[in-house]
């Protein structure tokens, strides 16, 4: 797609002072101006992609600083202002008197076109953060995105500082149909996103900056109430996000976790180590190196997994040639899945009442899945098993559709039990023998039935039903980490309000650690059944 570029320029140089206008004619090179800084008592210097030029022999005035304020509209609490009806911004600078003795001002840019790079990401539905340096673009590309995606859905951006929509009540024409809510000062600018959601309807809430606690919170929010969200926060990569303890939560967040003795060893690592928190509020993750060319993290759960056990996550490589062709660089083939000897719940085990999570109907299934290898061969993924079709009765189905993706598996969701090959259910549910599992049982269909409702367990499942080949190297690693999962996982849903759940067999090292997990967070926790499958109850006490 060619790129057209609206600057908006003359109106720029219209407020300047007449001499640093004619400076900035006479070198001509508008196209890679990104700046034009004024500071009192010091040579204006302009901005450009290779370097700062100076534009006058003469130092900044009051009076050439005074001349730009006064044609601008008013500077809000961020000590921002703009100009009518285009995209440039401009900052002050302030003396302890509340004076303004230095401007910044930045270049707005609408580059149509811009977004093809990453258009199939961003017409996924999939919520998507984008990470960069200032100045690198994520502004420009975050405008491009509201603009494509109002075409077919109802876009509401959320306008901090008028860098996306423009300054003044009338949105620049950049954002297409999207509309746009204005943030009163910085600090509102979480009760903004959460008005945008609960007032107008969104399918797509677009925000720029997010850069404090209480904005990570929204975002979550926004997310969890299943609104398309795509915003951009300051950073260099996925590193950074997870060290900035204010945005880490964006990506899961982290969390110290202290392993035992024997566990540490069998690592080789200190008893304290490092795991996500909770499932990420954004599925991908953007990190811009340059205007034409970025790093695509296609699932942020998988990154962030894959950092936090100390090894690289290796993303996709998007670049625009000089041609404008797109160039795409998978990553390479992803190690197999790993997995412990979590067990699916047999028929016949006893199961505590838990609460169903049955929702509207959804259903999946992975694109097909291309890894290029050195001899150049592409291999299809999704080909080399079949398509299976599950009714979840009781089952968390964001769950199940979210591990199904996770190991990349063809599996569709179906919310009829006549399209179903297979029945997946709870054993309280099982017990009560309703009509429908009579159904299902007479009609020939498999059943499967979890002991609770856990991503672990759920992932047990699947990797039971398509027959995933595992690699046991790491298996009491891998083992380990996912009792811990679900023990976590059951904490919460008891604190949430469930009167109990039980958790998978584990041998009895791995359950001491479960109880002390349970003791910690001021619940009672049991122990039921016989070796190997005895298990641990949690309940309130």
């Amino acid at each position: 797609m060619e790129q057209h570029i609206t600057d908006d320029l003359s109106s720029l140089l219209a407020i300047l002072p007449p001499e640093i206008a004619d400076s900035l004619n006479e070198i001509n090179r508008y196209n890679d101006l990104l700046e034009i800084i004024l500071d009192l008592g010091r040579v204006p210097t302009a901005r450009f992609t290779d370097g700062e030029y100076n534009l006058l022999n003469r130092e900044v005035t009051q009076d050439d600083l005074d001349l730009v304020v006064l044609q601008v509209g008013d500077f809000d609490a961020d000590n921002r202002a703009g100009i009518e009806r285009t995209l440039h911004r401009i900052s002050g600078i302030r003396n302890r008197r509340g004076e303004v003795v230095g401007l910044t001002c930045r270049i707005g840019r609408a580059v149509f076109g811009t977004i093809d790079i990453i258009q199939d990401i961003v017409e996924s539905g999939k919520s998507i953060l984008i990470l960069g340096k200032p100045g690198v673009g994520k502004t420009t590309m975050l405008r491009e995105a509201a603009r494509v995606l109002a075409e077919a859905k109802r876009v509401v951006i959320v306008d901090t500082s008028n860098e996306i929509g423009g300054d003044g009540d009338i949105p620049h024409p950049a954002v297409g149909k999207a509309r746009r809510m204005q943030v009163p000062t910085p600090n509102l600018q979480h009760e903004v996103m959460i008005e945008a959601v609960e007032n107008h309807n969104p399918e797509v809430i677009v925000i720029d900056e997010i850069g404090r606690e209480l904005e990570a919170q929204a975002a979550r929010t926004i997310a969890e109430r299943g609104v398309q969200l795509i915003g951009t926060a300051h950073g260099i990569n996925l590193d950074n996000l997870l060290l900035n303890p204010t945005l880490s939560d964006l990506v899961g967040g982290i969390e110290s976790v202290t392993l035992s003795d024997e566990e540490a060893r069998r690592r080789g690592t200190q008893k304290t180590v490092l795991e996500r928190r909770a499932p990420p509020t954004f599925d991908v993750l953007i990190e811009l190196q340059d205007r034409h060319s970025l790093y695509v993290h296609n699932d942020v759960m998988i990154a962030v997994d894959t950092l936090l056990r100390g090894r690289p996550s290796l993303p996709e490589v998007r670049s625009r040639a000089s041609d404008g062709q797109i160039v795409v660089q998978a990553p390479p083939e992803p190690p197999p899945v790993q997995r412990g000897n979590g067990r699916k719940t047999k028929k016949g085990e006893d199961a505590p009442a838990t609460q169903p999570e049955i929702g509207g109907g959804q259903t999946w299934s992975p694109p097909p899945v291309t890894v290029a290898h050195p001899e150049e061969k592409q291999v299809d993924l999704t080909g080399t098993r079949q398509m299976q079709s599950v009714y979840p009765y009781g089952i968390a189905r964001n769950r199940l559709i979210e591990a199904a993706r996770r190991f990349k598996l063809p599996l569709r969701v179906v919310d009829s039990l006549d399209e179903a090959d297979v029945l997946l259910t709870l054993k309280n549910f099982y017990r009560r023998r309703p009509r429908l599992i009579a159904d299902a049982e007479h009609q020939g269909v498999s059943i499967y039935v979890l002991r609770s409702n856990t991503v672990t367990q759920i992932e047990d499942f699947l990797v039971e039903l398509f027959e995933v080949q595992t690699n046991n190297s790491d298996n009491g690693d891998d083992l380990l980490n996912r009792a811990m999962r679900e023990v976590r996982e059951g904490i919460q849903a008891v604190i949430d309000g469930l009167p109990s759940i039980d958790l998978a067999p584990q041998k009895a090292s791995i359950r001491r650690q479960q109880h002390e997990m349970a003791r910690q967070a001021n619940l009672q926790s049991h122990s039921y059944g016989r070796e190997p499958d005895r298990h641990i109850r949690i309940y309130r006490g």
